[in-house]
């Protein structure tokens, strides 16, 4: 991981600063700054035992990952004028050499673009409102409202106050129900104890229901869940509630995550989970990874929501994520019948706090049995 993150700052050093015309000692210290950055994994670890939890001060988290992005940023522009330069002297027949001007301005636009992109990260989402049609939804649950927050990685990134400002936002969204799809926080619950706190403000009508996502197995496990159930969510760990209205129902299942073997915890049941469900009513499910949603519709659930991928980040590395989710990245899927619905998350990982044109979000659904059009 370490040796990949220093990649693209070797390609800066050699083929964007060694070339600019400054002094050797300038571009030495430079170079040196450039690989300290690109280490920020390795900072990570030394912070705090693990290279998932950053312990450092809200600033420097920020600055760490404006600085990897830039450099990122900048290696992509380079290999752009790198490849300009060489069909140019294929085509006239000689070297041809890229202006420093032309180096500055790149430098300039990774920058640039590296400040939109965490801007982008650790905002407080806004609502996305999506309509999603469920074959035999009871009319009593016709235009039944479900919030859905994913991937919130509580951490000193996205302290108490990012969270309570999102709870506020949740709770004036007027949802019937809300959910959490997994990856609450990044640390034990000793360091993330008065930042995961506003969450116990969370309500809605019906209750606030959970799930695990794979970062709550990085930091004992067991833990986490005693935890987040006193703060007053109801952690479906390969169970389901049933919502009742006029004598008809709708049920809500979670399960565990597929990471939870490798932790030697109990992994994803989908048949446990709806066991005793009754029979004909709509299943929703909320599963942290997409991976599985074709099971999942094999045993008739007829809405999925999950999160995980963070909507791929940027674009491009979305490809790369959807190859390792099962096509899955973002937004809405039909699969088998059922509804797939891939959260770009509310926060993401403090490691890579950076988002392009893959805005986070703060899901409202609105369920509908009749066929309507339907949002994103």
């Amino acid at each position: 991981m370490l040796l990949t993150a220093s990649l693209p700052c070797l390609i800066v050093i050699l083929n964007w600063l060694w070339p600019l015309a400054l002094p050797l000692a300038l571009k030495i210290s430079l170079a040196f700054l450039m690989l300290g950055a690109s280490q920020y994994l390795f900072w990570c670890k030394l912070s705090s035992g693990s290279v998932f939890v950053p312990e450092f001060p809200r600033p420097v988290i920020i600055l760490f990952n404006w600085a990897f992005g830039a450099i990122l940023f900048l290696a992509l522009l380079q290999i752009v004028l790198d490849v300009g330069a060489l069909v140019e002297a294929v085509v006239r027949g000689q070297f041809v050499s890229i202006p420093d001007s032309v180096r500055f301005a790149a430098a300039g636009a990774a920058g640039l673009l590296a400040a939109v992109a965490v801007a982008g990260a650790i905002r407080v989402p806004p609502i996305r409102d999506v309509t999603v049609t469920i074959p035999g939804l009871p009319p009593a649950f016709e235009g039944y409202r479900l919030l859905q927050l994913s991937d919130l990685h509580i951490s000193r990134l996205f302290p108490a106050r990012w969270t309570q400002a999102v709870v506020t936002r949740a709770n004036a969204a007027g949802a019937d129900l809300i959910v959490v799809t997994g990856d609450f926080i990044d640390g034990s619950v000793a360091m993330r104890h008065a930042d995961s706190a506003p969450l116990q403000n969370l309500h809605a009508p019906d209750g606030v229901f959970a799930i695990p996502g794979n970062h709550e197995y990085f930091f004992d496990y067991a833990e986490w869940m005693r935890h987040l159930s006193d703060l007053g969510m109801s952690m479906l760990l390969n169970a389901h509630t049933v919502l009742t209205r006029n004598g008809t129902h709708l049920v809500i299942a979670g399960v565990t995550d597929l990471s939870a073997s490798g932790h030697g915890q109990i992994g994803p049941d989908l048949p446990a989970a709806l066991t005793g469900r009754p029979p004909l009513a709509p299943v929703v499910l909320l599963d942290h990874q997409p991976r599985e949603a074709e099971k999942a519709a094999a045993q008739g659930v007829a809405l999925q929501l999950s999160g995980h991928t963070h909507g791929g980040m940027l674009p491009g590395l979305a490809r790369l994520v959807a190859r390792g989710n099962n096509g899955f990245v973002s937004g809405r899927y039909a699969v088998g019948g059922m509804t797939l619905y891939v959260s770009n998350g509310t926060g993401l990982w403090p490691g890579f706090a950076l988002r392009l044109a893959c805005p986070p979000e703060i899901t409202r659904f609105c369920l509908r049995s009749d066929q309507m059009p339907e949002g994103r």
